[in-house]
């Protein structure tokens, strides 16, 4: 179970987030607003209107120790002046629609590798402490276009601490799959979609990892107390299959197999077989260390990493922790969404119905 550490050491600091105004980007803000006494966040996002809907959630207290900056990590200039000041980098933006990247793959190009290429330079320079950088599932063993920018990125960023040189600046990189409820997520769909009486499944055999916004949070602040540097961080988190989250969600609907969309896999994978012999093993989550030798092995040896046997891989449909029924539905019960709370509704009535026609049988059998 994913827990969040303490985020003691960054009293007093300043925290920049690219792609801020995301679902990520919100609940770190939070996350850091309340652990924090005297943090400042900048929020570095394209969208006004998204950051003007951010702010007005804010706490009346907290809103002094937000700064919203419009920018965008393809305007190198504009993150130099964003980074001024900075202790402390999280790189969430990036364009994410895997149809969009096969159709217009140079914009994907622009944001996701020269992006990140312009986040490692302006860091670097502006002397930033550390810089943790959020990846997908699809860049491990990439099938689609937006899954080879993120490798790429990736891989920038886990020789970034090498290329920082003697400047301090160290960097890593978080990888994980699905977060639960998020925007363009498949539980929202199938939450809107239940009311057609039927739910559409690419494959019935579809397997998927799924981790909360919470825990999300969680891993990318415990992975900046925690890095070192040119290690990327992989979650160790619990496996569902699709069309056991499909009757979880509506019981009584019809499944109709839709087949894969172009560049979908079946399963995800998080760390390929090919680089199984360099993963470390932890309670929560796994280290992976980059291809070539690297100081930061000595490191996670000696406070008890699990080095994993050439051979071993990480993916959705061998993982040995599932959800179970109880499991899926309390997953979907917590999301704050409405149509999570007005699915909840329905099925407590529809339980409660059940219950007493059950009763009323039991009485006049």
């Amino acid at each position: 179970m994913i827990t969040l550490d303490s985020i003691d050491f960054l009293e007093g600091s300043r925290i920049l987030i690219t792609g801020g105004t995301g679902s990520l980007g919100r609940k770190l803000t939070q996350t850091l607003l309340t652990g924090c006494q005297s943090t400042v966040v900048v929020v570095f996002s394209r969208d006004e209107f998204k950051q003007y809907q951010m702010q007005q959630t804010l706490m009346p207290e907290h809103q002094q120790r937000v700064r919203f900056m419009i920018g965008d990590v393809r305007d190198k200039e504009r993150l130099y002046r964003a980074l001024k000041g900075v202790d402390y980098v999280i790189h969430a933006a990036a364009l994410k629609q895997v149809p969009a990247a096969e159709y217009n793959p140079f914009e994907f190009v622009k944001t996701n590798i020269m992006g990140g290429q312009n986040v490692i330079c302006a860091a670097i320079d502006r002397k930033v402490k550390k810089v943790v950088a959020l990846s997908t599932d699809k860049a491990s063993e990439p099938i689609n276009f937006y899954g080879a920018t993120k490798l790429c990125s990736d891989k920038l960023f886990i020789a970034g601490s090498a290329y920082a040189s003697g400047s301090g600046t160290r960097m890593a990189v978080v990888r994980y799959g699905n977060v639960v409820g998020s925007r363009g997520s498949v539980v929202p769909f199938f939450l809107e979609h239940r009311k057609r009486g039927f739910l559409p499944i690419t494959d019935f055999r579809m397997t998927r990892f799924w981790i909360t916004i919470e825990q999300g949070a969680a891993m990318v602040l415990n992975a900046l107390r925690e890095m070192q540097g040119q290690e990327t961080y992989v979650p160790r988190i619990p496996s569902m299959r699709m069309t056991d989250l499909a009757r979880t969600i509506a019981a009584n609907c019809e499944l109709r197999e839709v087949g894969v969309r172009p560049g979908e896999k079946l399963h995800e994978t998080m760390i390929p077989r090919d680089a199984g012999h360099r993963a470390i093993a932890f309670d929560d989550h796994f280290v992976l260390l980059p291809d070539f030798p690297t100081p930061v092995e000595e490191y996670y040896r000696s406070i008890g990493g699990l080095f994993m046997p050439r051979g071993f891989s990480y993916s959705s449909d061998t993982n040995d922790d599932w959800l179970s029924d109880d499991g899926l539905f309390r997953l979907i019960a917590g999301l704050d969404l409405p149509e999570a709370r007005e699915w909840l509704r329905e099925s407590e009535l529809e339980f409660h119905a059940n219950r007493e026609n059950h009763t009323l049988r039991a009485a006049v059998g």
